[in-house]
């Protein structure tokens, strides 16, 4: 028997106990039967304060924690490994200027702004010349990187965000891809277009929920995004020193 079970009983037990206890002091059936059948209509009240209000109440709060502790998690990716690489594959974007002219930010954005640089952003193109990316060294930066992102994998609120799940799968492909060439720097055009390829499928990803980030900083954590404005990789003007 559970102890939600045992618990039922003994409520079960309890009111009848105070019931009887009331009957043989006061001799009332009458007033007992009153206030029973009250309590009785009163109860479809309580289940829908209960089940529906105050419920709902109690998972927005929960939602809201989750994705704070998300947007954390979301936070210390592009610390640790996002930043560097979105200004890495930015460098290597022939439409590298484009992106910057929209994704220049500023103190003054507002939710409207980064609605229409998100709608603006997701139908560009994400080319990549991947000559301009030292494959060996970026290889040994992501394999460098590599279980400080499966740790993040471990905490369970990332399975709540599709879209940073995607981002983590696809830089985990392209780090086994290059840990699979013996020669990065002896690579077929063949095979070169083919890593650009999963190379183009990170930084599209990456970009994306970087401005989605930010956008969560801005309304949040202002002095965050302070910094993130100065540290901005697409931005070659950026630097952390405030002028």
């Amino acid at each position: 028997m559970g102890w939600h079970t045992k618990a039922a009983m003994a409520l079960i037990a309890a009111s009848v106990i105070l019931y009887t206890m009331h009957y043989l002091i006061f001799q009332d059936l009458h007033h007992i039967a009153i206030y029973t059948l009250g309590d009785i209509a009163f109860m479809p009240v309580e289940v829908l304060v209960v089940s529906l209000i105050i419920h709902r109440l109690l998972s927005e709060r929960e939602k809201r924690q989750r994705l704070e502790k998300l947007n954390m998690v979301i936070g210390t990716f592009y610390s640790e490994v996002g930043t560097h690489t979105l200004k890495k594959l930015a460098d290597a974007d022939p439409e590298n200027k484009e992106k910057t002219n929209h994704l220049k930010l500023t103190n003054e954005w507002k939710d409207q702004d980064f609605k229409k640089v998100a709608d603006t952003i997701k139908k560009m193109q994400y080319d990549i010349d991947i000559r301009k990316i030292d494959l060996p060294e970026f290889s040994a930066y992501l394999l460098e990187k590599r279980d400080f992102m499966l740790r993040l994998l471990e905490n369970p609120t990332i399975l709540e965000h599709e879209t940073f799940t995607d981002l983590l799968r696809a830089v985990f492909h392209l780090i086994e891809e290059l840990q699979n060439r013996k020669d990065l720097r002896k690579l077929p055009e063949t095979d070169l277009k083919h890593l650009e390829g999963d190379v183009k499928r990170v930084y599209g990803l990456m970009v994306m929920e970087w401005i989605a980030y930010m956008h969560h900083l801005k309304d949040n954590y202002p002095y965050l995004f302070s910094l993130a404005i100065r540290t901005n990789p697409f931005d070659k003007d950026a630097t952390p020193t405030v002028k």
